[in-house]
């Protein structure tokens, strides 16, 4: 389904049922009342355990769900339930209020959407159509909230005069706010942004009847709390909420106790969870050994759709790159690409024009693409929470899944507490041999060219061939080894054992002089190429993938003509024909990244004067100071430089003055005077134990830096679980670094 843009459209069904066309999406005919509650004191909680031990059960048919509906259901080819749907949908067909606790990939997206529709569609057939919304539903991202929108427009398309309008950061505010000025009925949004067009005063939640959060538990660890409470206090009172969370932690079960009406509480049994249709393997390697093991892995086994997780967007970026270098279709996803370009990315997975995405967790969040077949995590995740999600990305439909987890020597240690979140094994499994490897591409091109006599018009390749073996003694298996080596593309048809990790340096500042001179890509050159230089690098931001498109974009060159890509701090190094046209020069002369000329050039191997000064062989750069030369220096001279440095103290004009003074700089002042208000710091320890909400807690309460909260899924202690992660937690653009992540900072 096309995702961009925001405006209206009369809709024309996918096969399948899912729209077309831009994110307002309008459906087509049916009939319900809705039943709201009446009390919204916290009452005790009644729970439904849901066993799955028999696979038959009732149809949608016999749910009582709206016949709009359910023709639209049938239309998809579902007929029975899924345990959570079979228990949730007559619980808010009824009115309740339902809390849903079941992990992704168990069909809790049709389990609110059906009777929220049914109820809505018969409700506007007795009232008429509303101008303001009647259905809210709340996801943590962009990407589920689509997915939802997508659902709704699948599930309505037989209801006629129904609005459907996603609305999420990223995407322009001005076809959102016309939308919502003619009416829409059903909103599936992410909080900041539903937050925004309530303070704007675009969004009317006056009307509402049906209120969903979807994965709340990940809205919050996300740092939505504030959001939420604040989306929940402006709707009625009256309205019916259903909340589906894959845990219950503390802050679920206040928002369940505060804002719901004596919910009914429907718990998936972890045997149903789509664990069952995956098989989780890990295999143990070094950080340097993870790309071999899995293209060695992708090699040597069937698979179709695949996903890999990473933790950063700078790891994604390179990751995706060396797998393309190495002839697989590879795309990254992550915080930092455009809206656009990621359901362009998407889509280009589904139809199968790419195999491998490269992913972070947050940008892949909600992907729900049937022929994944594996998942790699190749960097192990901060919780076990998000485990799950990952591998429930494969394992869909009915199909049977792969989960391949990559673990270093140091992290052994949390696979036990993975097995206990996912109540499965998981198994250790070797990495592929060299033999097992140049097999199966022997066997690969083997079929290849098999496949090509028997289905190609090959008449000019014979006559070239018998031109060929008559013009000399030519040997007809040394032309055929010829023409593979040909085909390969410069690659090489087999592979090699792991190399062994690098020897230690005796000392990283034992460099020689001939040290600081080339520092090219240490593999060799493929034949006719030549290293190049461009004037951008870490300080710029640049990733791999903005220097691939600006090559590619402006400069014509094809993805098979760029190599390797070094990427140092104030330049980068990458891999191109030694013989590039000049009129590709000529381009790339012009071409910019992030607002830089790129400045392309052979790399000599030395740094231009324009960075180094104009000494081109250093000569003149300062000894280092010895001791010897300190003390031929005048006392009296260094007395008068430290005295000018007091005299213009007075000068400073950014400086800190005396620590007592500097109170408005926001910086600390004393101890008792900093504990939080304004300035967003810690308030005392005791205060703040309750918002903690990842990192290890006291030891005394943790047994040790690496144990495990058995009421929790997350890695490590704490009120939420998982890793402290420093600097990778917060790496991806879409979350939000909450200070309760940080470690607060003693003088």
């Amino acid at each position: 389904m096309s995702r961009g843009g925001t405006g209206p459209v009369t809709s024309r069904p996918l096969p399948g049922g899912l729209p077309r066309g831009p994110s307002v999406l309008s459906s087509r005919p049916h009939r319900s009342t809705i039943v709201s509650n009446e009390d919204t004191t916290p009452e005790t909680v009644e729970e439904t355990t849901v066993e799955v031990d028999e696979p038959t059960g009732p149809t949608f048919a016999d749910l009582g769900i709206d016949a709009r509906v359910l023709a639209a259901v049938n239309d998809l080819g579902y007929e029975r339930p899924s345990p959570i749907q079979a228990e949730t949908i007559p619980l808010l067909l009824d009115g309740r209020d339902v809390v849903g606790l079941a992990q992704t990939g168990t069909g809790k997206t049709a389990a609110f959407a059906v009777p929220a529709l049914s109820k809505i569609a018969e409700l506007n057939d007795v009232n008429g159509k509303p101008k303001t919304p009647q259905v809210l539903v709340l996801a943590p991202t962009r990407e589920l909230a689509l997915q939802v929108a997508e659902a709704f427009g699948s599930y309505s398309k037989y209801i006629d005069d129904l609005d459907i309008l996603p609305i999420y950061g990223g995407s322009p505010y001005g076809p959102q706010l016309s939308a919502l000025r003619r009416g829409v009925q059903v909103v599936v949004g992410t909080p900041g942004r539903v937050i925004d067009h309530l303070d704007r005063g675009a969004l009317d939640l006056s009307g509402l009847q049906y209120m969903v959060l979807d994965e709340a538990d990940e809205m919050l660890r996300m740092g939505f709390a504030e959001e939420v409470d604040h989306i929940l206090e402006s709707t009625p009172a009256d309205k019916q909420v259903a909340l589906f969370s894959a845990t219950m932690p503390r802050q679920i079960r206040r928002i369940a106790d505060q804002y719901l009406n004596n919910p009914a509480q429907v718990t998936v049994d972890a045997a149903s969870t789509p664990g069952q249709n995956i098989t989780q393997r890990y295999v143990q390697v070094m950080h340097s050994h993870k790309l071999d093991v899995m293209a060695r892995i992708l090699e040597t086994e069937e698979h179709d759709g695949v996903i890999a997780f990473v933790r950063t967007k700078m790891a994604a970026e390179e990751v995706a790159s060396k797998l393309k270098a190495r002839g697989f279709r590879a795309v990254a996803i992550h915080g930092d690409i455009a809206q656009q370009q990621r359901e362009r990315t998407v889509e280009s997975l589904r139809s199968g024009q790419i195999d491998i995405l490269v992913a972070t967790d947050v940008a892949a969040r909600g992907l729900d693409v049937e022929r994944i077949s594996h998942v790699f995590n190749y960097d192990v995740p901060h919780d076990t929470e998000s485990y799950v999600h990952r591998i429930g990305r494969t394992g869909r439909a009915g199909r049977k899944g792969d989960a391949v987890l990559f673990i270093t020597p140091r992290e052994r240690f949390l696979l036990k507490h993975i097995e206990k979140a996912t109540g499965g094994a998981v198994v250790e499994v070797p990495i592929p041999s060299v033999d097992t490897v140049n097999s199966s591409r022997l066997g690969r091109l083997a079929a290849k060219v098999g496949k090509v006599m028997n289905t190609q018009d090959l008449t000019p390749y014979r006559e070239l061939v018998t031109d060929l073996l008559s013009a000399g003694d030519v040997d007809p298996v040394e032309m055929a080894a010829a023409f593979a080596h040909l085909a390969q593309g410069g690659r090489p048809l087999l592979t090699e054992e792991l190399p062994e990790p690098p020897a230690k340096q005796a000392r990283a500042g034992k460099r020689t002089r001939d040290a600081f001179g080339s520092r090219g890509p240490s593999k060799p050159l493929a034949p006719g190429n030549a290293t190049y230089r461009i004037s951008v690098g870490h300080r710029q931001r640049v990733l791999p993938g903005s220097i691939v498109g600006a090559l590619a974009n402006e400069g014509g060159l094809h993805s098979g003509d760029i190599g390797s890509i070094d990427i140092r701090s104030d330049h980068s190094l990458i891999e191109l024909p030694a013989n590039l046209p000049e009129a590709t020069k000529a381009k790339l002369a012009e071409t910019r990244i992030g607002g830089r000329l790129i400045n392309l050039e052979i790399d000599n191997g030395r740094r231009p004067n324009s960075e180094r000064g104009d000494d081109e062989d250093r000569g003149d750069r300062r000894p280092p100071r010895r001791s010897f030369d300190r003390d031929d220096r005048k006392r009296d001279d260094r007395r008068d430089r430290f005295q000018e440095r007091g005299d213009r103290r007075e000068d400073r004009k950014g400086g800190y003055e005396r620590r007592d003074d500097r109170g408005d700089r926001g910086g600390y002042q004393g101890r008792n005077e900093r504990s939080g208000g304004d300035r967003g710091g810690y308030q005392r320890r005791d205060d703040r134990r309750d918002d903690r909400k990842s990192g290890y807690g006291r030891d005394e309460d943790r047994n040790s830096r690496r144990s495990f909260d058995n009421d929790r899924s997350g890695f490590g202690g704490g009120s939420k679980g998982g890793f402290r992660g420093g600097r990778d937690q917060r790496n991806d653009g879409d979350f939000r670094a909450n200070r309760a992540d940080r470690k607060p900072r003693h003088k």
